[in-house]
């Protein structure tokens, strides 16, 4: 028989056991506004496992009537007929009609409970063992605790009780394992601030980040998880968020309405640091293509280079600053674990070659439909071969981040139920694998996350593994292949969002290309920023950061600038023909090898004869020249233009092109006829002159002889 213990009536305005913040359900919302409020704070054991085992449930009921109640019993309801699956203990989670919930066996399962005042509370306490119960089987059988009045159910708590006693066969033992994110949005434009007197340090475009990483912030809470956690809990990192954190630990600066603001170096990001190497040091850690893009989008739009640079400087960001050699970039977790073929493929002929995806279990649905819960992997087909395809369950990786206000214990309880469901499932003798995968940008409670995972390690029915261990085998089913609708593509980065940070990535490569040494773009993490999959929900920011970053970029092609390249400035072309310098000065602080087109604007009046043959090289603050031919038109001259356009060695536009003004000075064939005529006729008055002037001073010379000679 159950025996009902001694009723602790405490006078109390304390709330219920805490709560997990999160927002409220439906069903919440219709729990907060009945009239008493019923907790179980505790069961004891929570997985009974012989049947005289002594279980101890506690909890309390609170008036919040506002006035003072009487008549009133706490019930302890339940049933001997255990679940028969999954969907049915949701069914029961989610029914909120008092006339379902378990039936009351017998009378010692209920106490009455003293008057109430506005507010107070009391405690209740029921004992019982599996076979006075009447749990016979392995299974997850229906609990719930009520209060009433005058026999009305007023308001009820509804759990789960495991009972798992010794069984042959056993139960399968599954394997599991737990994927923890590390990801949040990016909070810097471009890398550093590049306003006059700003030495180089870092611009961010908010400070998120310092509330993040101390007291109840996310980031701490999930500091807090990563130090407490096994190290076979696989965590994804990004490598952006690591980078951000990084630069504040030194004098950086935070973008305001007037200008930024500059800020000291915070202690507190270096210490989060330090705190993450030290607790994910065993553990396996996959680092996210740099700044999470958006896949999907970008293989959707173009922009497929920019994932397999994501994947290389994420892997190289993460060595780097985790202090680790062994950091994985051939596993992806997309956003919201969507992806389609499109992207699959785009992932798998990354110079890394992805070969596991981690995705959401609508992308990937068994087919046909099974009754039971199936095994997470499964092989998927890519034009680089094939991938291992994990599968997320829904409803365990709810558990780690529930939707709806819940204590830690019926989280646990949940739990313990739906993996213990999962081994029991009809038909299945072989183990199975499960992966766990809150949402990637979770904000957790370190306390019911904790819970969970050492719940985990010590049932009997798991066996908590890394991910990376988890592959198709004989328990893997027929999936459908990746299930990718119309309502997953509206999610994703936009076109219109899309095309500005394509000419952004552009223009960006051109700043790395034009260098006579080639390294990677200066600009490749700023970029990367932009295609973040967290502007999925906030394209404003999203845009704005683009802008910054774009205009950062323009700035530095400024710094190649054709010289004196002004309609006011006409170069002259001496002659008919002849040859015009145009040159290129280098401001951008590195060595440049570039050439130049140039192009007659109107052929009739210009002729531009020039192909370079060889690079113009230009050092550091210096300018380089080259020496374009050019023949003006028979019988014409005065004012015309050509285009010149600097050009990358592979031949890529650098720039807008500039229009310089070319004037003529050169003579016609016509007019050279005639002044050449005019010249001759004027040496021969010239040479006239010259003969009749010297012919007359030989007379005179003769005359004044004679004259001489009479006298």
């Amino acid at each position: 028989m159950i025996r009902k213990t001694t009723l602790l009536a405490v006078l109390s305005a304390a709330l219920l056991a805490p709560l997990v913040v999160a927002a409220p359900s439906t069903a919440a919302v219709i729990a907060s506004r009945l009239p008493f409020a019923v907790t179980i704070t505790s069961i004891s054991p929570d997985v009974p496992k012989n049947m005289t085992d002594v279980i101890k449930f506690t909890g309390t009921v609170r008036n919040d009537t506002g006035a003072p109640q009487s008549g009133l019993r706490v019930r302890l309801r339940y049933t001997p007929e255990p679940f028969t699956d999954r969907a049915s203990m949701a069914d029961y989670q989610n029914d909120q009609n008092s006339l379902t919930l378990p039936r009351t066996p017998s009378s010692n399962s209920a106490m009455d409970i003293p008057p109430l005042a506005p507010g107070q509370q009391a405690s209740w306490e029921f004992t019982a063992t599996p076979i006075q119960m009447g749990l016979r089987t392995f299974g997850v059988y229906p609990i719930a605790v009520d209060v009433s009045q005058n026999l009305v159910s007023l308001a009820a708590q509804r759990t789960y009780l495991t009972y798992a006693p010794a069984t042959v066969p056993k139960p399968p033992r599954n394997k599991m394992a737990i994927a923890l994110p590390v990801i949040d949005q990016p909070h810097r434009a471009t890398d550093v601030d590049p306003a006059p007197g700003a030495n180089g340090e870092a611009l961010f475009v908010d400070d998120k980040l310092s509330q993040s990483i101390t007291g109840k912030g996310r980031l701490a809470d999930v500091a807090t998880i990563a130090g407490a956690a096994p190290s076979n809990v696989t965590w994804f990192v990004d490598p952006s968020l690591l980078d951000d954190l990084d630069m504040m630990t030194r004098n950086y600066r935070v973008k305001t309405k007037d200008g930024a603001e500059r800020k000291p170096a915070n202690a507190e990001a270096g210490q989060w640091l330090t705190t993450m190497r030290t607790s994910l040091a065993a553990s396996p850690v996959v680092a996210v293509p740099y700044a999470d893009p958006d896949v999907a989008a970008l293989a959707h739009q173009g922009l497929d280079d920019l994932t397999n640079r994501a994947i290389q400087l994420g892997g190289q960001k993460a060595k780097a600053l985790l202090n680790r050699d062994d950091v994985k970039t051939t596993v992806n977790w997309p956003a919201a674990g969507m992806l389609d073929p499109d992207a699959l493929d785009l992932l798998s002929v990354s110079d890394d070659k992805v070969n596991t995806v981690l995705l959401n279990s609508t992308n990937l649905p068994p087919q046909p439909p099974v009754t039971f819960t199936p095994d997470a992997a499964s092989t998927l087909d890519s034009v680089n071969g094939p991938v291992t395809g994990l599968v997320a369950d829904a409803e365990l990786s709810r558990l780690f981040e529930p939707t709806a206000p819940t204590s830690v214990l019926l989280s646990t309880q949940r739990f313990i139920a739906e993996t213990a469901m999962i081994s029991a499932e009809a038909g299945q003798t072989q183990p199975r694998s499960l992966v766990v995968a809150p949402s990637r940008r979770w904000d957790p409670n370190p306390t019911l996350v904790t819970s969970l995972i050492k719940t985990a390690r010590r049932l009997p029915w798991l066996q908590l593994t890394t991910l990376e261990s988890i592959k198709p085998g004989k328990a893997s089913v027929p999936r459908a292949g990746l299930t990718y609708t119309d309502a997953d593509r509206k999610e994703e980065l936009s076109r219109k969002y899309l095309e500005p940070v394509k000419d952004v990535a552009s223009n960006a490569q051109l700043t790395a290309l034009i260098k006579t040494t080639r390294t990677p773009s200066s600009f490749d993490a700023a970029v990367l920023r932009l295609a973040s999959s967290a502007w999925r929900n906030s394209t404003r920011a999203g845009r704005s950061v683009t802008k910054a970053v774009s205009t950062a970029v323009s700035d530095r092609m400024a710094k190649v600038e054709i010289v004196e390249a002004r309609p006011d400035r006409p170069r002259t072309l001496a002659g008919s023909n002849g040859v015009v310098p145009i040159s290129v000065r280098n401001s951008v602080g590195a060595p440049i090898t570039l050439y130049i087109d140039v192009k007659s604007n109107n052929l009739k009046l210009l002729q531009v004869n020039f192909r370079q043959e060889e690079p113009l090289s230009i050092g550091v603050g210096q300018s380089g020249t080259v020496q374009v031919p050019m023949t003006a038109t028979s019988g014409t001259s005065g004012d015309t233009t050509v285009t010149v356009q600097l050009k990358t060695a592979d031949g890529r536009a650098y720039g807008k092109p500039q229009r310089l003004t070319i004037r003529t000075t050169g003579y016609t064939g016509i007019a050279s006829v005639i002044v050449g005529a005019a010249l001759t006729v004027m040496l021969a008055a010239v040479v006239t002159r010259v003969v009749r002037r010297r012919a007359e001073r030989r007379s005179a010379r003769a005359a004044r002889n004679r004259e001489s000679e009479t006298v």
